[in-house]
């Protein structure tokens, strides 16, 4: 099968219609805007590695479907192999970026959500909505298009259900039911990468229930359809020289205003009942896997304090402690994020899942010591790597002050100070700029984690266990409440 190469994704993007909104405008190519370049530059990259056969066992897989080499991040995860190579193709890109690519990971995990729930509504609601998700993952297959997924809702007062809220839009949902398809209104916030896409796949962001199934809804959306505007949330791109990262993760908005979707992009419609089903099993996935995101990273967070260290004059074995601290959490997470997919189940339908209790560990594992994986890499660049710390890029450069600031700026005597600037601003980038990534809510909030764990603990079983091996006969029980 042929991939399609950087410059025909290029060619899509500029194709699109103009509705990605950011500093007051509507972008008119974002494959060179300075607010949004890095991030197309990010997500090319993946392209560039589907043309390169030492990256073959990881970006390609057989398809399920027609039995073709396809890339696999439009595959079905089948057994626990493909969840692994799920987590291998997130750390290879975070190798290679230092950033999320979300086009080869949420939307792949969607559908594949999606691939269990919708073959269970059918059974109960003789619908068809797997048979539509089979030719619309047999399509994006076959143009290999960059798909995201979309779970989180603006939510609005979180002391209120859906239903409650002062506005319905604050939770996407259904205005109108066609017989060629359906309207939606509403908004997905904080949406990783959407601008860079072809398609979002949506889904619903909580469990509904019976009064609410409006918002039980899933559907797959070009990134410029009618009725969608995508507003660009704040970062630190459009800087300049060693200030701006080659390579950047930006998440976005999307308002949905009488958004029309085809029938034959529709996935759920009102079957609430679903709704907690696809949470669940998105979450499992997503948790274990994430592991080998924050691995990844954490991996260059490790050569970035190692080349800062050198660049300061210093070896790199002065922090060889501190280094294996940062890389015991790198395969804490990535270990147990493995743990999960060897642990999980197939399902019925094909789809392979994750064990929820060991990949909710993960999450909340991941989210606490995220920052000190952060903290260890500041302490070893030293105060350069502060933010604000280091002059910026045009005054570093300066025709007649840049030598004057670039003088006091280098450290070891045999390297340059552009060398010492480059690795202070990528350290500060990791630590406090917008290279540092959405480990603690990205994904669902830790606290959220526990509560899975906790319904997930079955304390009863273990007391027995314990009661066996003392030779307990009582049955032991909490005192009742005085």
């Amino acid at each position: 099968m042929k991939f399609r190469t950087r410059e025909e994704y290029h060619a899509d993007l500029r194709a699109m219609r103009r509705n990605v909104f950011k500093n007051g405008k509507f972008i008119e190519d974002i494959v060179t805007d300075p607010d949004t370049r890095a991030l197309v530059e990010n997500e090319s990259l993946t392209y560039d590695l589907l043309q390169d056969p030492r990256y073959a066992p990881i970006l390609t897989a057989k398809s399920t479907l027609t039995g073709e080499t396809v890339a696999r991040w439009h595959t079905l995860m089948t057994c626990a192999e493909d969840l692994m190579m799920y987590g291998k193709l997130k750390k290879l890109h975070f190798h290679k970026t230092g950033i999320c690519c979300a086009g080869v990971c949420t939307g792949w995990n969607t559908f594949n959500v999606l691939w269990s729930v919708t073959a269970e509504a059918d059974a109960k609601y003789g619908t068809d909505y797997h048979k539509r998700l089979e030719a619309w993952v047999r399509d994006i297959e076959s143009k290999t298009h960059k798909v995201g997924g979309a779970l989180t809702d603006a939510k609005g007062d979180r002391a209120k259900k859906a239903s409650q809220q002062n506005s319905p839009d604050f939770n996407v949902h259904v205005t109108e039911i066609r017989d060629d398809g359906i309207v939606v209104n509403g908004a997905k916030v904080m949406i990783a990468n959407a601008a860079a896409f072809h398609e979002i796949i949506c889904i619903p962001g909580t469990a509904y229930k019976e009064n609410e199934k409006e918002f039980a809804v899933s559907f797959a959306v070009p990134r410029d359809a009618p009725g969608l505007t995508l507003v660009q949330a704040e970062g630190c791109e459009g800087r300049q020289g060693w200030d701006e990262m080659k390579y950047a993760s930006m998440a976005s908005y999307l308002l949905f205003e009488n958004c029309f979707i085809p029938k034959e992009k529709v996935f759920m419609c009102g079957e609430w009942d679903f709704s907690g089903s696809i949470i669940a099993r998105f979450t499992a996935n997503y948790r274990a896997a994430i592991g080998s995101c924050m691995s990844g990273h954490g991996n260059v967070m490790v050569g970035a304090g190692a080349l800062m260290a050198r660049a300061n004059g210093l070896s790199a074995n002065v922090f060889r402690e501190k280094f294996v601290d940062m890389e015991m959490i790198n395969n804490l997470v990535y270990g147990l994020g493995l743990g999960a997919m060897l642990a999980g189940e197939k399902h019925p339908s094909g789809a392979f899942y994750a064990d929820p209790t060991l990949a909710h560990a993960n999450k909340y594992y991941l989210a606490k010591n995220y920052a000190e994986l952060r903290r260890i890499c500041q302490d070893i660049g030293g105060g350069v790597v502060e933010n604000g710390c280091l002059p910026n890029y045009r005054d570093c450069t300066d025709p007649e002050m840049g030598p004057k600031i670039m003088k006091y700026i280098q450290g070891n005597s045999e390297l340059s100070a552009e060398t010492r600037a480059r690795a202070a601003r990528l350290c500060e980038w990791f630590t406090k700029g917008a290279g540092t990534m959405a480990f603690i809510h990205g994904g669902g909030s830790p606290d959220g984690a526990r509560v899975v764990v906790r319904m997930n603990t079955p304390i009863e079983e273990y007391v027995q266990y314990a009661a066996n091996i003392a030779g307990i006969t009582e049955k032991v029980e909490d005192p009742a409440k005085k």
